[in-house]
């Protein structure tokens, strides 16, 4: 695990709806670069892609910030109202990073501290943006999948640049998409969410379904490139917390 982190900011909604988030413990997070490779194939075959989204109260966005002079990052996690797309509780946590970056390995670096965000939550989200991939990844496992699994809950990966695959140009307009794909399967949808900007990278975290998946990332966009939960979480990151 990472080095213990201190708490940051705090912003709670309603004690009412206090739960804890339980989070599993699937493997150690101390491995090597090949060790990381192999529980990524072993985990991708527990992803479901079957959608299970249903109607969510609370949609939470998490992202990271990290400070590679220091070897430090921020994690956050926002969690918003739905459909009002209220900010509801907010944590942030620091921490020491322990796993080098390498692309493919993303989760072994920054997932730890999300969850121990994700771990002091009151509010328990329903549903899960993360800036990152899910399925659109070379062993079928990004970081997205990667949090879900250990949430056990409906995530969705929706990244602002493409880790593998191959696709065409989407459509002018919001909502316009084209196929992502490698080889012969379908690994995500590059999704136009905003006229005029680049579109993002959507894909299967874990028990959800890609037009779900679509669907979800669209309805929480609020004229911004990226959906309103994974905007909000990588302002808090940066130390620029959204207001409620």
């Amino acid at each position: 695990m990472v080095s213990p982190v201190v708490p940051a900011v705090v912003i709670m909604f309603s004690a009412s709806y206090n739960q804890g988030m339980k989070i599993g413990a699937l493997h150690s997070w101390k491995v090597s670069r090949e060790q990381a490779r192999e529980i990524q194939r072993k985990l991708a075959a527990a992803v479901s892609r079957t959608d299970e989204s249903g109607n969510p109260g609370f949609i939470a966005g998490v992202d990271i910030s990290v400070n590679r002079a220091k070897g430090e990052a921020t994690g956050a996690v926002v969690v918003l109202s739905y459909p009002e797309m209220r900010v509801v509780e907010i944590r942030v946590v620091r921490g020491k990073l322990e796993f080098p970056y390498i692309p493919g390995l993303l989760s072994f670096r920054e997932a730890p501290l999300i969850l121990e965000a994700c771990q002091i939550l009151d509010i328990t989200p329903d549903l899960v943006l993360v800036d990152g991939q899910g399925i659109a990844h070379p062993r079928r496992f990004g970081i997205a999948s990667h949090l879900g699994i250990l949430l056990d809950k409906p995530s969705i990966g929706c990244a602002k640049s493409r880790l593998c695959g191959s696709n065409q140009p989407p459509g002018a307009s919001p909502g316009s998409y084209s196929e992502l794909m490698d080889g012969e399967e379908v690994i995500g949808a590059v999704l136009r969410t905003r006229a005029g900007v680049k579109p993002v990278y959507v894909s299967i975290g874990h028990k959800v379904d890609l037009p779900h998946a679509r669907r979800w990332v669209l309805a929480c966009c609020r004229g911004y490139r990226l959906p309103e939960p994974a905007r909000l979480a990588h302002l808090a990151a940066g130390g620029n917390l959204p207001a409620v």
